[in-house]
């Protein structure tokens, strides 16, 4: 499997504080990733720098390359989608769902008006928004919050990126909905060959959905690799705790 990108000694410090300590992991292409932690573990921070969206104050050390890239670096919203736990971070409340896919998608893409327009009605129906010519001219208010969800995801994926970055993208939503955003995810993934990082603190969700997970605590790597040698076998005392609160927590991949 080819690399899509690595991550090296990548850390991140707020004023003098760490919230990131010498990070070092791969991502390869088509794969899922999760990254597993409890609140303030890092992982967020994680997949923020991944997409240079850090705050200005942020210290960054470290390098991320992209092999698969010619010039070893990824343009986020083009090479690298990215997915918030709250989609009014994605959605400007005073335009129109259908302007704001046609304005990512004519950023990255060399094509008219009338052909974005065309790719954005595609897109809300590939994430599954009932009558997507319609709802092209409705407000980010006039839909719920799982299609807000999937308006966003829309907006990830609209320039073809080659990594997806889902920032507990279901944590704020019921059960159902959730794993039907997880199910969207995975079709997508597998449509489009995207590599996905999967922030998440549920391990549940991470046993069944990810090749490979890595572990965060308080900002440093504790552990990494396939989904079911970590799951099953975990060789750090902080991941066996995490499996232990889950009752009955069983890993799905061979």
């Amino acid at each position: 499997m080819r690399m899509l990108t690595q991550i090296r000694n990548f850390t991140v410090y707020y004023s003098d504080i760490p919230a990131l300590d010498q990070i070092n992991l791969d991502i390869n292409c088509g794969e899922t990733l999760a990254v597993i932690g409890e609140s303030g573990s890092g992982k967020s921070t994680l997949a923020l720098g991944m997409a240079s969206l850090l705050p200005v104050n942020a210290r960054i050390g470290g390098e991320i390359l992209w092999p698969e890239f010619k010039a070893q670096s990824a343009t986020p919203g083009r090479d690298i989608g990215f997915i918030f736990q709250d989609p009014s971070s994605s959605l400007d409340p005073v335009i129109t769902i259908g302007s704001q896919l046609v304005e990512v998608i004519r950023a990255h893409k060399k094509i008219d008006r009338a052909k974005a327009k065309e790719q954005a009605i595609i897109l809300l129906e590939r994430v599954h928004i009932p009558a997507p010519s319609e709802s092209f001219f409705r407000y980010p208010h006039q839909f719920s919050g799982g299609q807000k969800q999937r308006v966003a995801i829309a907006l990830a994926i609209a320039a073809t990126p080659r990594l997806l970055i889902a920032d507990e993208p279901t944590s704020a939503l019921d059960t159902i909905v959730q794993r039907e955003i997880i199910s969207l995810l995975q079709k997508l993934q597998r449509e489009d060959g995207l590599a996905m990082m999967f922030i998440t603190h549920d391990i549940a969700l991470a046993s069944g959905l990810a090749d490979r997970v890595a572990v965060l605590r308080q900002g440093r790597l504790v552990e990494a690799g396939r989904s079911a040698d970590v799951l099953e076998n975990p060789q750090n005392a902080y991941t066996r705790a995490l499996i232990d609160a889950v009752p009955q927590l069983e890993a799905s991949h061979d």
